[in-house]
């Protein structure tokens, strides 16, 4: 009997990336063959988000693509806009199941039959429900992998549906994300990015409590134990979770690099108090002057959302110079989009759509300032680059421990290796270019 096709489409987070890559090895455990969404599958999944707008619009455009490779294809939607919004997707031609945050992992189990139904069939439980936790990592490429090591949110961040769409907080088990670790440095990939919806919260939830077992410092602490992995990179976490025994375990760390990705969101305190955020500006302010005092050369990045509802033009002004004179590397910037079931949605205040798209320009063009000023600063620097495994127009590319995006003429022997390097200068396109100071790390 010939094996059946499965094809993923996944929109969204590094975590959406991790959940899809493990519910695919279960297909591939149940005998399917997994191949690219542009070839013809008899199922296609499509792993949903629903943090931005632009998400949701694309979902439709993504079943079309997949009718067009083969229209009698069985189409499954899973992911948090699935629980979300259910019978949205359900609706939309051509989808044939709906998947909720719990129901997502069993996906093989609600396949008997392949197939088309006339309309999508739903399976979403009361998010309430979704209070156990399924462990994932992903394996996209060889170089790094997404591991999964919490899931859900207890905040209550007025503009956030992810409490609705995942539940809350819970975590895994250390000894699970411990040897999760080992079977992804088993298979020869030198990095791992620990994700989560708020790993800053590691340890509420582990055996189905909300006593803390382990806190996020003893999972980082262990990890840095694991032999075989090269690299450790912490993806986002809350400033106010951001400790100083974190930041001086990274400093010190075997294989942690120096990159924090904090989320900030707004540079006026009346705005963060609005957004119900559990800090103040003083607070990012000292997270970041910590980061710099022990690790100079560290990279970090901020998460800033624009047009949030009462954001005047004097608040968003309070953002912009407070970000231009805070010594950070990059941003990324998101333009507020109303919520169904979000506080925020309710607000007065609403931003025009035009003063948002501006504003958001403005952090973009500040974004580049930044990153430029932070390759800058690191021109002449000693650094370890371990490069990726694309050939991007003859070139290859790569990134430093301390995340500095580099180039050199593509050579496939340079895939998945680290070298020492001496950053030199930036080239037009503001990528780095280098000179190699070993034949080779790894």
């Amino acid at each position: 009997m010939e094996r059946k096709k499965v094809a993923f489409y996944t929109l969204g987070c590094k975590l959406n990336f991790s959940e899809t890559s493990t519910i695919a090895r279960n297909f591939t455990n149940e005998g399917f063959d997994r191949v690219d969404f542009s070839e013809k599958a008899d199922i296609y999944v499509i792993n949903t988000c629903s943090v931005t707008e632009n998400a949701d619009k694309r979902f439709k455009t993504i079943v079309k693509q997949a009718q067009k490779a083969n229209e009698e294809a069985f189409v499954a939607a899973i992911g948090c806009y699935a629980q979300l919004k259910p019978q949205e997707l359900a609706d939309v031609d051509g989808v044939d199941l709906v998947l909720g945050a719990t129901e997502k992992f069993k996906i093989t189990d609600y396949l008997n039959d392949l197939s088309k139904n006339d309309l999508g069939e739903v399976h979403s439980c009361e998010i309430d429900e979704a209070d156990f936790y399924v462990g994932s990592y992903s394996i996209g490429d060889r170089t790094r992998a997404f591991l999964k090591v919490q899931d859900g949110c207890d905040y209550k961040c007025t503009y956030c549906t992810i409490p609705l769409a995942r539940g809350i907080s819970r975590s895994d088990t250390m000894e699970n994300v411990l040897q999760n670790a080992k079977e992804i440095s088993e298979k020869g990939i030198k990095e791992i990015v620990l994700t989560g919806v708020n790993i800053g919260d590691y340890g509420k939830g582990e055996f189905g409590n909300k006593k803390h077992e382990h806190t996020f410092l003893d999972l980082v602490t262990e990890l840095d134990k694991v032999k075989g992995i090269e690299r450790l990179r912490i993806s986002s976490i809350e400033p106010n979770l951001l400790k100083n025994d974190t930041i001086d375990l990274v400093s010190k760390s075997r294989a942690f690099v120096p990159h924090f990705h904090i989320p900030l969101q707004s540079g006026s305190n009346t705005i963060l108090k609005k957004m119900k955020r559990r800090y103040m500006r003083e607070l990012y302010v000292d997270r970041v002057a910590k980061v710099r005092e022990v690790m100079p050369h560290a990279c970090i990045g901020v998460d800033v959302i624009v047009g949030f509802p009462g954001e005047t033009d004097e608040h968003f002004l309070e953002t912009y110079n407070f970000l231009n004179e805070l010594d950070i590397s990059y941003l990324h910037v998101f333009t507020y989009s109303e919520r169904d079931n979000t506080e925020a949605a309710e607000m007065d205040g609403v931003v025009p759509k035009k003063v948002r798209s501006k504003r958001s320009k403005m952090l973009r063009g500040l974004s580049v300032k930044k990153r430029r000023a932070f390759y800058e600063n690191q021109l002449g620097t000693k650094r370890t680059v371990l490069f990726e495994g694309e050939n991007k127009a003859g070139y290859i590319h790569g990134f430093t421990e301390n995340y500095v995006k580099v180039k050199a003429p593509w050579n496939p022997e340079l895939v998945n290796t680290l070298h020492d390097v001496e950053l030199t200068k930036i080239d037009e396109d503001g990528l780095v270019r280098f000179e190699f100071l070993s034949v080779s790390v790894n």
